[in-house]
């Protein structure tokens, strides 16, 4: 499991093999070996004490800032990228192997959108057919997608500026099912301009934990990117291997909207937007847990949502160095 603590006045420290939560006057002891992962973000507190417990177990300690975006990690020291691997990475982008990669991953991105978007509109009898016409063309920019050739380097803006295209026609129908109250324009980050981007930037920001420590597990350097190359001490790799995945954020929090959970208290105005404050986080986190924790068919294993991402990590990683 995940330990979360987002919430001002949060204390964690050790006793003995346990963590022990306190807020307030409640206390909670929880078993180092049920945690997988601890995330902070506001003002919670970490002893020492605790931090030694976390690295003695394998567990990573994951800092958020308040938009949800990570800052900082705390990792046991065991783990470490390949150089082999790492090497083969750099490899690959200049070959034709890097931009099949990249274009798997895109490919997975807008497949997602197009078949949340169906699902969502097999609800709806009577649809505009307008919308029906928008969605299709996301299914046209795959197949412009699949006839993309040649060198990654000299792609990178034709595929940039379909993912981008996809992305616009995907979010302006996902405000178009929302409830009235909740309907937005576009993405937008740091600060969000609406709720809805609020939430979407906040599991976004727990999404690119899980993909890090995903990367690191298989021995992937999370630095060395293909798509992303470009951006210098960012984690480029994260960036690229987190598009497919991103629908499973995407999912929960539109049906957290649809069945109008999130209320105004839920969500502070700041400069030039919105930000999700304590009570926000307390709906929106558990709501991506147990989204997570459902287990689904995927390829030919029963497996828990999110341990998909660490699969295919692990399939990427055995594929580079000729394992498969």
């Amino acid at each position: 499991m995940e330990l979360y603590l987002n919430t001002y006045g949060t204390y964690l420290h050790r006793r003995g093999d346990m963590f022990e939560v306190k807020i307030g006057e409640e206390k909670k002891c929880i078993s180092a070996q049920r945690i997988s992962s601890i995330v902070i973000s506001n003002a919670a507190q970490i002893t020492t004490d605790a931090i030694q417990l976390a690295l003695e177990y394998n567990i990573d300690i994951l800092f958020l800032d308040k938009f949800g975006d990570p800052y900082g990690r705390i990792w046991f020291p065991r783990m470490g990228s390949s150089t082999y691997i790492r090497r083969k990475l750099l490899e690959i982008y200049e070959h034709d192997e890097g931009l099949e990669y990249v274009k798997k991953w895109i490919f997975g991105k807008l497949d997602n959108q197009y078949e949340f978007l169906q699902e969502l509109l097999s609800k709806r009898p009577g649809i505009n057919q307008d919308l029906v016409n928008e969605i299709e063309k996301i299914r046209e920019m795959q197949g412009q997608l699949k006839l993309v050739s040649g060198k990654l380097k000299d792609n990178m803006g034709r595929i940039m500026g379909l993912e981008g295209n996809s992305a616009r026609i995907y979010f302006s129908i996902i405000s178009i099912l929302l409830p009235d109250k909740y309907r937005f324009k576009g993405r937008s980050n740091r600060p969000a301009k609406d709720v809805f981007n609020a939430c979407l930037n906040y599991g976004y920001g727990i999404l690119y934990g899980k993909v890090e420590r995903a990367l690191i597990i298989a021995g992937l350097d999370p630095y060395i990117g293909l798509l992303h190359t470009d951006n210098y001490n960012k984690k480029s790799l994260v960036f690229d291997f987190i598009e497919p995945y991103r629908i499973l954020i995407e999912k929960p929090v539109f049906y957290l909207f649809s069945r109008r959970k999130i209320k105004e208290e839920h969500y502070d105005e700041i400069n030039q937007g919105v930000t999700l404050n304590d009570e926000g986080k307390k709906i929106l986190v558990p709501q991506l847990l147990e989204y997570f924790d459902q287990v689904e068919r995927y390829g030919n294993k029963n497996m828990k949502i999110i341990a998909r991402i660490q699969s295919d990590a692990h399939k990427f990683a055995n594929h580079l160095i000729g394992k498969m």
